[in-house]
């Protein structure tokens, strides 16, 4: 992408760039929870040819919103990467191996309970959404503005599950490598770090809630 001094979105034009090409430096970026799937990509002096504008100049800014859309809604609904957080046993197997159960059979922490049921009711009626989301998006053009809630509420929903499996797991939940820990545990130890950028990529929480508010519930600036 390229812009003009002014930096005003109107002057974003969108253009396909070919990584090998001379200029193009790309340098991974390790996360916390040890792996790299984000680069920082540096372009020196590169040249684009003009055949390689997507659209028409000037409109990057509205090809960029509408991938975005399309973005989100794949990681709300737990796609791709994001589909990491969502795997393994249910939260409320893993309590139950890790901490047991009362006499008529029930997880003995009775907090814990309630939160993990909490979590379950939210999980279902979130999928649920997301299957009436897709099904309407059918008849519609694709993906609407709604993905940024949908966006919002799965961040939520899938690092709470993160949280639960951490603090079910106590101490074995905090392991990075050795005898000590099973890989179970190990895995569940990246994927709780590698969860806490849910909340920001593909446009953070912040930016999900001036989206929300503006483009579905019409609030101007003052507001």
């Amino acid at each position: 992408m390229r812009t003009d001094r002014t930096r005003k979105h109107e002057g974003i034009s969108f253009l396909l760039i070919d990584m090998k090409a001379p200029g193009v430096e790309v340098k991974p970026i390790r996360l916390i929870s040890g792996q790299s799937p984000f680069c920082e990509t540096f372009f020196t002096d590169v040249k684009v040819p003009k055949g390689n504008l997507v659209g028409r100049e000037g409109e990057g800014w509205t090809i960029g919103k509408r991938l975005l859309q399309h973005e989100r809604s794949s990681l709300s609904g737990g796609g791709g990467s994001a589909g990491k957080l969502l795997a393994g046993r249910p939260v409320g197997e893993t309590a139950m191996a890790y901490r047991g159960a009362d006499a008529e059979g029930r997880l003995a922490d009775h907090d814990l309970r309630m939160r993990i049921v909490r979590h379950e009711m939210d999980s279902r009626a979130f999928a649920l959404t997301l299957r009436r989301a897709a099904l309407e998006s059918r008849s519609d053009q694709g993906p609407s503005a709604a993905t940024s809630i949908m966006k919002n509420v799965g961040a939520r929903v899938t690092q709470d599950r993160a949280e639960l499996c951490i603090e079910i797991m106590g101490m074995n939940g905090l392991g990075w490598e050795g005898e000590g820990f099973c890989e179970e545990e190990l895995h569940q130890t990246r994927v709780w770090l590698w969860g806490k950028a849910v909340s920001i990529y593909g446009g953070s929480s912040e930016i999900q809630n001036n989206v929300i508010a503006k483009r579905i519930l019409g609030m101007l600036e003052h507001q």
